[in-house]
């Protein structure tokens, strides 16, 4: 069976299932969302855990006893960022591409919200990382990938905005800038996993803009120009404000608000769950199960805008299609809400 995944009108799939459309600009757009969960892949662990095997930590003393104190960086910053779980996968202990790959594939199995890896990576995994989290996307998986570069990648924000450009995705963050604490510098790519933390543990309500860091400072102050050049290109920046360390922007390399892309898997996610254990297979295809299923489908709409997440709902049988057979249509719309980020004042003195 296949559940959210993206469906083509001109070559229409023909497992059971429901699928997906994104229509830009007045059109229908499903939009999602993240539940917590931070996947990452280790590198390094103690005697207590096997190698290609998939553990799930929620705290700081659990990852310890299972893998070492010394080897659980990631996991922690994970968890200080907010995220509720971390799902690890041990990788073998000197990882070849083929071991990436084979880590990749088993993460495909498993649910997550966030990837991240356990520190820096070379372009090649990062490129193969992305294009997994687009295959995933088509496929119904939905995932926010974070990333980012070495420390020497940090000293020019170039090098990190030309990675986001090549990496450029709605589903996919680069962090060009990391941060350093009691003297400890960390690098923007193991900083990511704080990051991946932070989108995952904030609600979908919520921006991650201007949200404040645990840190002393930044590992490169960037320049008004260079920040703006930043976000120009798509890349997450932190900055110090005189008085502490902050997000600039909460967005994606795509430009797009992180916000929003998680709104957008939630509801990617959730309606095809609900559709797959309620209705696909179990009501008829006739005027009263297709509205009990817009019924069921705004209903969960609605909930999501008491919690601000959007705003004035519609779902009807889709104008353009004909519902029969065994095939519904189905025409979403909505107002997305987002979050206030920029305020201009007009001062008449």
């Amino acid at each position: 069976m296949a559940t959210g995944g993206e469906w083509d009108r001109l070559n229409e799939p023909t497992r059971p299932g429901l699928y997906i459309i994104y229509l830009e600009a007045a059109q229908a757009q499903i939009r999602g969302g993240a539940r917590g969960i931070v996947g990452i892949p280790l590198v390094k662990y103690g005697s207590k855990a096997a190698e290609k095997t998939f553990y799930t930590v929620s705290s700081e003393k659990q990852a310890v006893d299972l893998f070492g104190a010394t080897n659980v960086q990631s996991i922690r910053l994970a968890l200080q960022g907010g995220a509720k779980q971390v799902l690890v996968y041990t990788l073998p202990k000197e990882p070849t591409a083929q071991a990436y790959s084979e880590m990749r594939e088993a993460f495909d199995t498993r649910i997550f919200n966030v990837f991240v890896y356990d520190g820096t990576v070379d372009a090649t995994e990062i490129d193969a990382a992305t294009e997994w989290t687009k295959r995933n996307r088509k496929e119904g998986t939905h995932f926010i990938f974070v990333t980012g570069g070495s420390a020497a990648d940090d000293v020019d924000p170039a090098v990190g905005n030309a990675r986001s450009k090549k990496i450029a995705d709605d589903y996919v963050a680069n962090l060009i800038v990391g941060g350093v604490v009691n003297g400890k510098e960390y690098p923007s790519g193991e900083y990511a996993t704080y990051i991946a933390g932070l989108i995952a543990g904030t609600p979908i309500n919520r921006s991650i803009t201007y949200a404040r860091l645990p840190l002393d400072d930044v590992n490169k102050r960037l320049t008004n120009a260079q920040i703006d050049e930043a976000s120009e290109a798509g890349s997450l920046v932190l900055v110090h404000n005189g008085d502490y360390v902050l997000v600039e922007k909460g967005q994606l390399t795509s430009g797009a608000k992180i916000r929003k892309i998680r709104g957008r898997q939630a509801i990617s996610t959730d309606i095809p769950k609900t559709a797959a254990s309620d209705y696909i297979g179990k009501i008829d295809n006739n005027r009263d199960g297709q509205a009990a299923l817009i019924a069921a489908i705004k209903a969960y709409l609605e909930r999501l805008g008491k919690a601000n997440v959007l705003e004035d709902p519609i779902v009807t049988l889709d104008p353009e299609f004909e519902s029969k057979g065994d095939a519904v249509y189905l025409y979403i719309a909505y107002t997305e809400t987002d979050s206030m980020e920029r305020i201009f004042l007009r001062i008449h003195v």
